[in-house]
């Protein structure tokens, strides 16, 4: 078999997987309007994680775009994005939701959320990681810089139904992905800013396979 079945990621819940270095990890935005948080641990030390903050550094770029690398805490290739059939906006700036977020929002019983979500996940597969992170990858999340080049600009996502990316793992790893509850700040790309259903699926082969990106170095200086 040289792929799951698509996997239903339910919303305002989450899912986790091993993805087997060299296969491909495609999220699916079923309706084209949820907001797919993301991450992922080397599967053979899970105090090895992809990290947003190294990920921006190795690619001097703020948001990914295909071709790009994710690298992990220890600075070593983790994913790469091979396959977008979205518009490509995607977000690495915001923290993923968690309790406190909502409490903060004035919510005054518990809501679910993509930090509680992640953790879940990883316990259904019979995992738990010592630090949850907050920096998640999040897939089709529409943020943006503003003019001014200092403030960010929160947007509804810009998708379509069936849109897809697809990850290629540099290494096994686990990954742990969450349909997003936000349902107070209008990130869904819909007016009901309602959280939707989306999908995820293993792939052996059937994706383009790209070669991770080398880390950017700064051009040499004229002797």
């Amino acid at each position: 078999m040289t792929a799951s079945e698509p996997i239903l990621l339910p919303a305002r819940h989450g899912r986790a997987v091993r993805v087997p270095a060299g296969h491909g990890l495609r999220v699916i935005n079923l309706h084209g309007t949820q907001v797919v948080d993301c991450w992922a641990w080397n599967a053979h030390d899970l105090d090895e994680a992809m990290s947003m903050e190294a990920s921006r550094v190795w690619s001097q770029r703020l948001n990914p775009v295909v071709g790009d690398t994710f690298v992990t805490n220890r600075r070593n290739p983790i994913l790469t994005l091979v396959e977008d059939t979205s518009p490509g906006i995607h977000d690495t700036f915001m923290a993923a939701c968690d309790r406190h977020r909502y409490e903060r929002l004035g919510c005054t019983n518990y809501h679910r959320n993509c930090l509680d979500n992640m953790v879940e996940a990883l316990a259904g597969i019979g995992l738990a990681i010592a630090a949850p992170s907050l920096a998640s990858f999040n897939i089709f999340m529409n943020i943006a810089v503003d003019a001014d080049g200092r403030s960010l600009v929160t947007g509804p996502t810009q998708g379509r139904p069936g849109d897809f990316i697809t990850l290629q793992a540099e290494m096994d790893c686990v990954v742990a992905l969450s349909a997003c509850p936000q349902d107070i700040v209008p990130i869904h790309g819909h007016a009901a800013n309602a959280p939707k259903d989306a999908a995820f699926q293993v792939l052996a082969t059937g994706f383009p396979r790209l070669p991770p990106t080398a880390p950017w170095m700064p051009a040499a200086s004229a002797p």
